[in-house]
């Protein structure tokens, strides 16, 4: 089944901004109530409750930010921009909410122009939000901001995206494929053909497809980077579909980066561990999700925003031309081999 692909008409935002963060107020109900923002970062203080998060379940993938509590972390006054994407243009699959949010925003930052796509059954107001989010901080240089709505598991949606980036911005530098979905089956008996295609048709089809179009508007310099997860290292025995999407992602990661190293493109990844976003909810029941994160040794779920500084890193050039076929791990402390 296709989803009709639209460009995303922006509409007027409720929320108040200050100084390119949230106004105290907002910020207020922003940041959970079991985090604090402090000079090394962010510090868990819910151990004392035993939980998380407060229990909570979503019906439908891939999930909703707005409804979420708390809502997941996309910046932090300790995060410094410094240029370091001035005058490229990247484009971040599922930017709408969770990492993609993330980074979008920090890129928007260091001087990029964004576009990202969302699902636009399900995510039209966390693309709204992260529109507005991104106008807020963009540099004078840049371009105004992109949201394109697509199931990026079919070839011509993925054409038609990367066509609309180029035909707005001339070309693509940066190249984030994040689109994910997961579902838990207790047994690989669980897991049927339809699942199965469309598990994969998300999480590694959409890989392939978005950047055999986006080579196309890539020239040297450029840089896609590819989210896989820890799970592709450790396994998971309830999200089984999941874990070989991600192994597949490493497995694409590494073996593109050969193909592309001579044209000047590098091909990292990112792997995260256990974050806070709308997949947990929408994936897991309420007591999973209000204990989510408490396995890793920093006995504590992450937050986007202590990921994306893991995808600005990979996209400049300045900090990694160096660095090609590896994938990044901000995961909590679980120690991988690969």
């Amino acid at each position: 089944m296709l989803c009709r692909l639209c460009s995303y008409s922006i509409g007027a935002s409720s929320s108040a901004f200050f100084g390119g963060f949230r106004s105290p107020e907002f910020r207020n109900s922003f940041i959970p109530r079991s985090w604090a923002i402090g000079g090394v970062g962010l510090v868990r203080n819910m151990a004392s409750e035993g939980r998380q998060f407060p229990p909570q379940k979503q019906q439908a993938q891939p999930g909703k930010e707005h409804v979420m509590d708390p809502t997941p972390q996309f910046t932090s006054p300790d995060y410094r921009p410094a240029n370091k994407l001035q005058g490229k243009v990247a484009l971040v699959a599922g930017g709408d909410s969770g990492i993609g949010r993330a980074v979008c925003y920090c890129f928007a930052l260091e001087g990029a122009t964004v576009a990202f796509t969302y699902v636009k059954a399900q995510e039209v107001k966390d693309a709204n939000d992260t529109i507005e989010m991104i106008k807020k901080v963009k540099h004078d240089s840049a371009n105004n901001p992109l949201a394109i709505a697509a199931d990026l598991g079919f070839d011509e949606n993925c054409k038609r995206v990367v066509d609309e980036v180029a035909k707005a911005y001339g070309r693509i530098d940066i190249l984030v494929n994040n689109a994910a979905e997961q579902y838990k089956a207790s047994s690989v008996e669980d897991i049927d053909e339809e699942r199965l295609q469309r598990v994969f048709r998300t999480n590694i089809f959409s890989y392939f497809f978005t950047t055999r179009h986006a080579l196309k508007h890539m020239k040297e310099g450029s840089s896609i980077i590819n989210t896989t997860s820890v799970n592709a290292y450790k396994g998971n025995a309830k999200l089984l579909d999941y874990t070989a999407t991600k192994g597949a992602i490493v497995a694409f990661t590494r073996g593109l980066a050969l193909q592309l190293a001579t044209k000047g493109i590098r091909v990292n990844g990112v792997a995260p561990g256990p974050i806070w976003t709308p997949l947990i909810p929408a994936s897991f029941d309420e007591e999973e999700t209000a204990n989510f994160g408490s396995q890793v040794p920093m006995k504590r779920a992450g937050q986007p925003i202590e990921v994306a500084p893991s995808y600005v890193f990979l996209a400049c050039n300045a900090d990694s031309s160096y660095i090609t076929g590896q994938v990044i791990h901000p995961n909590g402390g679980t120690i991988v081999n690969a």
